[in-house]
């Protein structure tokens, strides 16, 4: 069924005697199809050039456009190579001609219109490269060649840049393209004919595009986008390009291709290089220092085309002129460079897409995405029909008065209407997109005078730290560092401020990238002074990694916790983009960073408690442990095949099987596994079941400990291990449950409760994994339930109490782990509350209970052992936030005295320190007294 042309508009005839000439060679036109024909015709004698020249083509193509575009796509994949240029030239005839007016008629919308121009223009490039590709192989020009590599253009990809990647090509456009070919193809020792016979290919295909014939040309084609044009081959290698973008790309190319796409020859090839390059186009870590590389790139157009001027009509560029297109592209294109290597959905190549991604996201408010996309589509629709009137690649509003008179006839509106109309739009646009960049005038940097509190001399050396030394860092911190000083003189203490801050920028290794990111969002400095004004560990770490502060400005730093499965599924989706094991364990630590970054930052916010800070830090350690085994066993199984028999489980002990550690902690784990009576692995390099899980285990701990590019997730300890460090690292399940009964000491039945499963190292069937772990949870509450004698179990509690006491002595009040009466201490006490009462949970509160339940210590002392323990998890927790180790209330600085008394409620330290000391003491009776129950229970009994 046939669907006509949908006027929706009219275009009137600026000269209407041209357009009656048009008419009279249609005489089956009528109606508004007339007028339509008659109003193009009359204003742009390229368009009544072209009725003429397919008048008998053209009334079947207005009964049904869409048809008559397919059919003209089906034409030109048929044709025959000595037919190509002809053959072309008239498609590109017919195409301009209905694709502009079923613009001016409305019948399409803009992106139809261009849309349709890109598709065509990619299958001329296709079909005449491919043409070269196989006259060369037929000439035995391309060495190894066949008629077979002829379809995939024999690795020569075509990638579409600019407007043609963004399906945006505007009416009289340039087609931008790189070329390059896949080397690979070739035998090394070909290379260089094969690259000869790829330029020349190239070469061709330009000329059957480009040249001028009596039947016009196809497409003027522009190839200078490749790497350094001058000295480069209009046909380069792959592995040459990309180790140009490696090493000299610069934010220009990044911009360019967020619209690559492979468009002709080999589209594969094509996007496999694409995908190589993505670490170059996309930054891991916001970029905000691209905002002035975008504005510089806009000062050396406007330098150099001359569109620098005031907003006038007459004239003005509408691509690159202020307020035209170009701005609201770059507008798109930098924040889609700031933001899309954090965020996929980001990177749409289309600008309209680009921005209602954007505004999806929260990166341009709502109201601008829509103003921009009008104002978009409404500069696009003038840009046509200026290009329509002499098919000229402009973008330049006419000069003369009837030259403006001729773009208003074409789009149906008064020249005076349309005048305004036009200054308005490029007036707003400007408006809303110049202060992104940068106003008109630049302030001059206000020279203050620094507060008396501060330090000059230590100021006076920052121009000599590695972030300060080039212009570009320097330059940028000079605008910032008013407000750095104005900030630091308002905090508690500005000369320990100071003295933090100081640490923080020595530190730095580079520093453009923060600086930006703070220039572009100065509510960043309040966070960065908190930090470095209260916790000298944290802001050791930013100095480190700095690229956490990215996410502060995702939007949701802020929320609450999420739930372990949304946890999980954040990681394994950061996971999934990887594309090797080493940049999967490199992503993982980025991950981790921010999220840890999260924690410290709620904590010293007062956001949320120790005790919530240290189940979330926990949380985030078995995530990540869970989240990796997985990959760790398929690295390893790549060489020594899948984990035999059921596979192997990962018990957390101590804190972080307890489900509660701290900033600093390292991770107590055992791997247990069960071989299911199988010998051996089957793999390339089958081994035996002990050294495979032993080998295996190593591969997780590396996995979790090694330094990367991106620091190390964890240290792991694994001394609780049956038979400690003397025993192998993995042990068996047989072996793990025999060793419990027969052999272990009462101190590892200790340890045991709080072991939990919280990962598995599965092979080929899931189930086994998971059964082990079920198996394991269920030997250890049964044999946790087994009755002990009271007498025994107190006994080694209170030999093991005295070893300790014997190893380390608390360094002070503010210890708050070590010593009698405090944390360690208190933990023993719950895990032998665990052990006599038959309690299964791994906390110490559930041992607390457990040891009341059982009739060893009275409720009051035992809620007396909680507060204690609360207040000195607080202590500690806090401690290891702000200084990384044991607090020294001589250098802690009054920030983080502050924040060590808001976490644990008290007014000032010294009340603090009272309060430590008594529970100490306290603590220290009520345990003494439990202990000495040895014997008391079963006199008692008799």
């Amino acid at each position: 069924m046939a669907h006509p042309i949908d006027i929706q508009r009219l275009p009137r005839a600026f000269d209407p005697d041209l357009g009656e000439d048009a008419l009279a060679s249609l005489p089956d036109l009528s109606g508004d199809q007339a007028a339509l024909v008659k109003g193009a015709a009359g204003s742009s004698p390229y368009l009544k050039e072209l009725a003429l020249r397919e008048a008998g083509w053209l009334p079947e193509a207005l009964a049904d456009p869409d048809a008559a575009i397919s059919a003209v796509m089906g034409d030109v994949r048929a044709l025959a190579p000595d037919q190509l240029k002809p053959g072309l030239r008239q498609a590109k005839r017919r195409v301009a001609l209905l694709s502009g007016l079923c613009d001016l008629a409305g019948a399409w919308d803009l992106m139809q219109v261009t849309g349709t121009l890109t598709d065509f223009a990619a299958l001329c490039a296709d079909v005449a490269i491919k043409a070269e590709i196989a006259a060369l192989i037929r000439r035995k020009k391309l060495p190894g060649l066949s008629d077979d590599d002829v379809e995939s253009a024999g690795g020569l990809t075509l990638l579409a840049m600019g407007k043609m990647g963004a399906h945006e090509l505007n009416y009289s456009s340039d087609i931008d393209m790189i070329c390059l070919f896949d080397e690979t193809r070739f035998d090394p020792a070909d290379f260089y004919e094969a690259r000869q016979g790829m330029v020349r290919a190239t070469r061709n295909m330009c000329t059957t595009l480009s040249e001028r014939t009596a039947d016009g040309y196809v497409f003027r084609t522009d190839l200078r986008l490749r790497p350094d044009p001058s000295v480069t081959p209009v046909a380069m290698a792959m592995e040459a390009a990309e180790r140009y973008y490696e090493s000299l790309g610069r934010t220009w190319e990044r911009a360019a291709y967020i619209k690559a796409r492979p468009c002709a020859g080999d589209l594969e090839a094509g996007a496999r290089f694409l995908t190589t390059l993505r670490p170059f186009v996309w930054r891991r870590h916001l970029d905000f220092a691209a905002i002035q590389d975008a504005h510089d790139m806009r000062l050396r157009i406007r330098e150099n085309k001359g569109t620098g001027g005031p907003i006038t009509v007459p004239g003005h560029d509408m691509k690159l002129g202020r307020g035209g297109i170009r701005e609201i592209e770059f507008f798109t294109q930098t924040r889609q460079l700031i933001a899309g290597g954090r965020d996929e959905t980001l990177r749409p190549r289309g600008t309209l897409d680009g921005l209602q991604a954007l505004a999806a996201r929260n990166w341009v408010p709502q109201e601008v995405c829509d103003q921009l996309i009008d104002h978009y589509v409404a500069h696009r629709e003038v840009e046509h029909r200026i290009q329509m009137v002499h098919d000229a690649q402009t973008h330049r509003m006419p000069q003369s008065e009837d030259g403006i008179a001729r773009v208003a006839c074409l789009m149906g509106r008064d020249v005076d209407d349309l005048m305004a109309d036009v200054k308005a739009r490029l007036s707003e646009v400007h408006e809303l997109t110049e202060g992104f960049f940068a106003p008109d005038a630049q302030p001059a940097v206000p020279v203050v005078a620094v507060p008396q509190e501060l330090d000059g001399d230590i100021i006076a050396r920052w121009p000599t730290y590695p972030a300060l030394r080039s212009a570009r860092g320097a330059q940028i911190f000079e605008r910032l560092k008013p407000e750095l000083l104005s900030r630091l003189s308002r905090t508690a203490q500005p000369g320990e401020a100071l003295v933090a801050l100081d640490g923080f920028l020595a530190g730095l290794p580079a520093g453009v990238q923060l600086f930006s990111l703070f220039e572009a969002n100065p509510q960043l400095i309040d966070l960065l002074i908190d930090i470095v004004g209260t916790s000298g560990t944290l802001a050791s770490y930013l100095s480190r990694n700095s690229g956490v502060f990215d996410a502060v400005l995702g939007g949701s730093f802020f929320d609450a916790w999420p739930e372990r499965s949304e946890l999980r599924g954040a990681l394994d989706a950061v996971l999934s983009r990887e594309e090797d094991y080493e940049s999967q364990l490199d992503a993982t630590r980025r991950w981790c960073k921010e999220w840890h970054f999260r924690i410290g930052v709620h904590h010293l916010r007062g956001l949320i408690d120790a005790e919530t800070a240290g189940k979330q830090y926990s949380e985030l350690a078995e995530v990540v442990i869970a989240a990796l085994a997985p990959l760790v066993v398929a690295q390893f199984a790549r060489k020594h095949g899948t984990p035999p028999g059921r596979g192997a489980a990962v018990l957390a002990m101590g804190s972080l099987g307890a489900g509660r550690i701290n900033a600093q902690s390292d991770l107590d784990v055992i791997v247990i596994y069960d071989a299911a009576g199988q010998e051996a692995s089957e793999g390339p390099r089958a081994l035996a079941t002990r050294p495979y899980y032993a080998r295996l285990t190593q591969a997780l701990i590396t996995a979790l400990t090694a330094p990367m590019s991106q620091g190390r997730l964890y240290e792991v300890d694994m001394r609780l291990r049956p038979s400690g460090t003397q025993g192998p690292v993995a042990t068996s399940f047989d072996s793990f449950t025999t060793y419990q009964e027969n052999d272990a000491w009462v101190w590892e039945h200790l340890a045991l409760t709080r072991a939990r499963v919280v990962a598995s190292l599965a092979g080929e069937d899931q189930s086994g994994s998971e059964a082990l772990a079920d198996d394991i949870r269920a030997f250890r509450q049964r044999f946790l339930s087994q009755p002990r004698p009271r007498d025994t179990v107190l006994a080694e509690v209170a030999s093991m109490r005295e070893r300790l006491a014997a190893a380390k002595t608390p360094t002070g009040p503010w210890d708050a782990k070590t010593g009698a009466g405090r944390m360690l201490d208190i933990e023993l006490i719950g895990q032998a509350g665990v052990l006599l009462s038959g309690e299964t949970a791994q906390d110490v509160a559930s041992g607390l209970r457990g040891a009341v339940a059982c009739g060893w210590l009275d409720a009051a002392g035992a809620a007396e052992l909680q507060r204690g323990y609360d207040l000195f998890w607080s202590v500690q927790t806090a401690a290891r936030l702000v200084s990384g180790k044991a607090i020294d209330e001589d250098t802690m600085g009054e920030g983080g005295a502050q924040f060590l008394c808001r976490s644990t409620g008290h007014d000032n330290l010294a009340e603090l320190r009272e309060a430590l000391e008594t529970a100490y003491a306290a603590c220290a009776k009520i345990i003494a007294e439990g202990l000495a129950q040895v014997g008391a229970h079963d006199a008692d009994e008799t």
